[in-house]
């Protein structure tokens, strides 16, 4: 009788240990367009990134760690409760937090942004920087110039999606 109960207690942690090994976290951490700002949260593009990856039979959680507004210093100041134990890949916006410092009076807050870098390097994450700049087509952004419509997100999702998986992969 034991030995059944110890058979059964060792195949439960072996079965947890290869579910969790088969689970990748993946965090997107940011400001506005990072959290979906003027979309609904499924159209923001961590969720449509975790959609594409499933479709490619990637079995990962993309955590959407945005928050309309934030500085970097204010990423910053979440990072570890944002991103937790356990995960693999943050992908990070680099251009929102440092807009929203400025456009409040704080100045420069690119020694953040290296900060944040440094300690996500320093725990084994690996980093991919996430540049709204980058989408320049009118028509992909709202009204206020700024901020993604539903299609521009698709479109950094599809962007983001080469660089994840082969994150994934290494």
């Amino acid at each position: 009788m034991r030995t059944t109960s110890l058979i059964t207690a060792l195949v439960s942690m072996l079965v947890f240990a290869v579910a969790n090994t088969a689970h990748a976290q993946i965090v997107a951490l940011g400001a506005s367009n990072v959290a979906g700002y003027g979309v609904a949260s499924s159209e923001a593009f961590p969720a449509q990134l975790e959609r594409m990856l499933a479709a490619k039979g990637y079995n990962v959680q993309v955590t959407n760690a945005g928050i309309s507004g934030n500085t970097n210093e204010q990423l910053l100041s979440r990072l570890d409760s944002d991103v937790p134990a356990g995960t693999k890949i943050v992908i990070l916006d680099v251009s929102g937090g440092n807009y929203n410092a400025q456009k409040k009076g704080f100045g420069d807050q690119t020694g953040q942004l290296a900060t944040i870098a440094a300690r996500l390097r320093a725990r084994g994450i690996k980093i991919i920087p996430e540049n709204g700049r980058s989408i320049k087509q009118k028509e992909l952004r709202q009204a206020d110039g700024r901020h993604f419509t539903a299609e521009g997100h698709t479109l950094v999702a599809s962007r983001l999606l080469p660089s994840v998986i082969q994150a994934l992969r290494h």
